[in-house]
């Protein structure tokens, strides 16, 4: 019997960060169930001009097992002609375009007409509708975009209700984020600190990712001067590239004596480095203002590792409070209680037991039938 093609439609290797890892894995997922799915990348994702971070591009070797098509440039509409006649040429059965800002819009759409006239259904994984940070041109791009698509599938409740808003007519699915579960094996907290040159004595909370305001670093800092961390032996590792300007968390951490209390890894943090980071944590730590869903909790999952969060999009569904960590308020007196109660009832291990349990809902076969069944 022939296999059904499958194409997915965003970034992946050698662009890095966790839309490039989650859609590999993905691409893997379809294979490992009989597919045939290629990755169809970018050339160009980002002008320099508009990059926040350092380098768009990745230090790890190139995967072996999946194929990626390095061809969008994200700017140029005749490229995007190109494209699309090629792939459209290919015949495949679905295209699933992963759709995360409305500054993809243009060429996504494009390219997506093309390939829904060729005879493939076009689905979309939504990460977001509406950004975290507006600019004029969201709801007329974002329009463009989902209009090209036959139905969607969304991570947060929050963003599949705001889906079907924007396309009552078409059918908008939730499933949450799978577990990342490709960043090496869970390690011995000793070995892990000693790995990547942490103290061994002492206890760590994890912030991870890259750094943006919306993501609440500002807060957490506030919260864990609050809950006093030389009494506990804890530091706050911030693990993860600045995309904005770094000096008002450096000058925050000065003014509230903290220079001693947080760990500060701020280059990007290879794929092979990922897992160490976990392993070594007590907690992690997702202070956001803003969310609709986040890879770090399902790597927190992947690693057994309890959690808190705020009260924010899509953060509270996945990490049940009580069970396997804490959602709080954006409050700097309710967070720093709530790390004072981990640590004063010895809360790790009844968290991680919890971790365990929720964790086998979040499975790739479970997203590749909900796919499907879109």
């Amino acid at each position: 019997m022939t296999k059904k093609k499958v194409l997915i439609v965003g970034p992946a290797w050698p662009l890095r960060g966790g839309l490039a890892t989650y859609n590999e894995r993905l691409c893997r997922a379809f294979i490992a169930n009989g597919f045939e799915c290629e990755i169809l990348s970018f050339s160009l994702q980002y002008p320099k001009l508009l990059f926040p971070g350092k380098t768009q591009f990745s230090s790890d070797p190139p995967p072996t097992d999946i194929v990626i098509h390095s061809a969008i440039n994200s700017i140029n509409p005749f490229n995007w002609w190109q494209v699309a006649n090629t792939f459209a040429n290919k015949k495949y059965d679905l295209v699933v375009f992963r759709y995360w800002m409305s500054f993809m819009a243009p060429s996504f759409g494009f390219i997506a007409r093309k390939l829904a006239a060729s005879g493939a259904r076009v689905l979309a994984i939504t990460d977001n509708i509406i950004p975290h940070e507006k600019r004029f041109f969201d709801k007329p791009f974002t329009h463009y975009f989902l209009n090209s698509c036959h139905g969607f599938l969304a991570m947060s409740r929050e963003v599949q209700q705001q889906a079907k808003e924007l396309q009552p007519n078409k059918k908008v699915a939730y499933v949450p984020h799978p577990m990342y579960d490709m960043f090496g094996p869970k390690q011995d907290k000793a070995v892990a600190k000693r790995d990547i040159g942490l103290q061994p004595e002492m206890n760590y909370l994890l912030f991870f990712g890259f750094i943006r305001k919306y993501k609440g670093l500002q807060l957490l800092l506030n919260s864990f001067h609050r809950f006093n961390p030389k009494q506990y032996n804890v530091k706050l590792i911030v693990a993860g590239e600045f995309y904005e300007d770094a000096s008002p968390y450096l000058t925050q951490i000065k003014q509230l004596g903290l220079e001693d209390w947080v760990e500060l890894r701020t280059d990007f943090i290879p794929n092979a480095e990922v897992g160490k980071y976990f392993s070594a944590a007590d907690m992690v730590v997702q202070t956001y203002t803003s969310a609709t869903q986040s890879g770090v909790t399902q790597i927190a999952y992947y690693y057994d590792k309890p959690m808190l969060v705020t009260n924010v999009g899509g953060l509270a569904e996945l990490v049940p409070a009580g069970k396997v960590g804490y959602v709080c308020a954006q409050n700097e007196d309710e967070i720093a209680a709530a790390l004072a109660d981990f640590y004063d009832n010895q809360k790790e291990k009844t968290f991680t037991l919890g971790v365990a349990q929720e964790k086998e809902k979040f499975t790739w076969d479970y997203l590749l039938k909900a796919l499907l069944e879109i």
